[in-house]
């Protein structure tokens, strides 16, 4: 696969996992949203492959960190919160 391949696909790998971690949380979704495009249009005009090869381990390792270390708390009452813990599956077809 192609470097510009697996930029899209770590693109969308990115929000897919924002869109199920951040499940009903309007702030995060859009928050996350923003810093993934952010990000991508930043280095948009990169040239080096080595670079580029170096920000998809980045993208990739943001990616597992969001699948397997975010908790979401949600106020249940006053001073109460409920964790809401997702279990997502690897895509096996991931940038690596």
């Amino acid at each position: 696969m192609g470097q510009p391949a697996k930029v899209l696909q770590l693109f969308r790998t990115l929000h897919r996992t924002r869109q199920q971690v951040f499940k009903n949380d309007k702030r995060a979704l859009e928050a996350a949203r923003v810093k993934i495009n952010e990000e991508f249009k930043k280095h948009k005009s990169e040239a080096s492959p080595e670079k580029i090869e170096e920000m998809l381990k980045v993208g990739s390792d943001v990616e597992l960190l969001l699948r397997t270390s975010v908790i979401q708390g949600i106020h249940t009452d006053h001073n109460t919160l409920r964790t809401a813990l997702y279990c997502l599956p690897h895509d096996s077809d991931q940038v690596n």
